[in-house]
């Protein structure tokens, strides 16, 4: 009997998320709906999901790989094995005991790195690792892990492929088996979280999630107060009026990404924003402020689908090539901007 009540718990939930007008109109993040690889939340959660890369950053001086436990390192002339996380301490108090020294952090080869999606990479020597460190370098913009809250699994997510017509019900038991189980997702999955998931903050505080918009709002608390993910001070308007940008999506009850497909956008530090579009611009105004604590983000166009994007959005995250805007209604919408090189 409890076996026939979760099958038709499920088949239920399925009818429900198809008796929409359109698969676009499915796509909403707020309440228990339904979100699929393209969806913001996925994207976000995945980032929560990614192997934590900043604790050792002394150690190998970036933050989208770390070193494997165990190994051994050396610092000014002390040997320090770290065998656990609780040994980065060690290396720290070490670094900190005197401003009179080089702090030369020299690691006993060979290590393993693991990088922020669980690829793993036996690296022999210094050359190599000099090698690896240089290659993240090159990118110091990407959307890396968001450090600061943490899951509490298992975790179910009900999905449903409309290629096949299938439903299922799996349950998730990691950090790592939830980054796979996203990377894997396809266009034609949409997936649906089983509520209440709790989750811990960097205060260590348990907290209860009852919705994917909760859920969301948990990841952008974190964004902003986790010290580990302000590691670098990037100053907006600096970031927003340098260079050209792009639309790579945007949301307003539906995916529209396509209508700004071709227009790359220069937002000018006399607050004009000039859109341009095979030869033909159009000259907006933007301006940004700090209300509640929160950067607020006004776009203003007169005409066709520029005029799409004059809604009061408040900012989601950023740096210096990629911008995350949102506006929280009764649906919630998304506008991003990236560098265009």
């Amino acid at each position: 009997m409890l076996l026939l009540k979760k099958y038709l718990s499920i088949a239920v939930f399925f009818f429900l998320l198809f008796s929409c007008q359109s698969e676009m109109e499915e796509e909403n993040n707020n309440s228990q709906g339904t979100i699929s690889t393209v969806s913001p939340l996925t994207t976000y959660l995945q980032r929560v999901a990614m192997i934590k890369t900043v604790q050792d950053n002394m150690i190998d001086g970036s933050s989208y790989c770390t070193i494997k436990l165990p190994y051994t390192i050396t610092v000014n002339n002390e040997q320090i094995a770290v065998n656990t996380t609780a040994d980065y301490q060690k290396v720290l108090d070490n670094i900190n005991a005197s401003n009179y020294d080089d702090d030369i952090v020299k690691i006993d080869f060979p290590v393993t790195m693991v990088y922020y999606n669980y690829i793993e990479k036996l690296i022999p020597n210094q050359a190599d690792f000099d090698t690896l460190i240089d290659y993240w370098n090159l990118y110091p913009d990407l959307l890396s892990k968001i450090n600061g809250l943490n899951i509490n699994y298992p975790i179910t997510i009900n999905s449903y492929n409309s290629t096949n017509q299938t439903a299922s019900s799996q349950s998730i038991v990691s950090d790592q088996a939830f980054f796979n189980f996203i990377k894997n997702l396809n266009e034609n999955q949409y997936i649906s979280l089983k509520y209440p998931i709790t989750v811990v903050d960097y205060n260590n505080q348990i907290k209860s999630i009852s919705n994917n918009t909760e859920f969301e709002n948990a990841i952008k608390y974190a964004i902003d107060y986790c010290p580990e993910n302000n590691l670098v001070t990037l100053d907006f308007v600096a970031a927003i009026t340098k260079g050209s940008w792009e639309i790579p999506y945007f949301y307003d009850g539906a995916v529209n990404t396509s209508n700004y497909s071709g227009y790359t956008f220069i937002f000018q530090t006399d607050k004009s924003v000039i859109a341009n579009k095979a030869g033909v611009s159009e000259t907006g105004q933007w301006e940004s402020s700090i209300q509640n604590g929160v950067r607020e983000v006004k776009i203003s166009f007169n005409s066709g689908v520029l005029s799409k994007l004059n809604l009061n959005w408040k900012l989601f995250e950023f740096n210096n090539s990629q911008i995350r805007l949102r506006d929280v209604g009764v649906t919630t919408n998304y506008l991003y901007f990236q560098k265009k090189y």
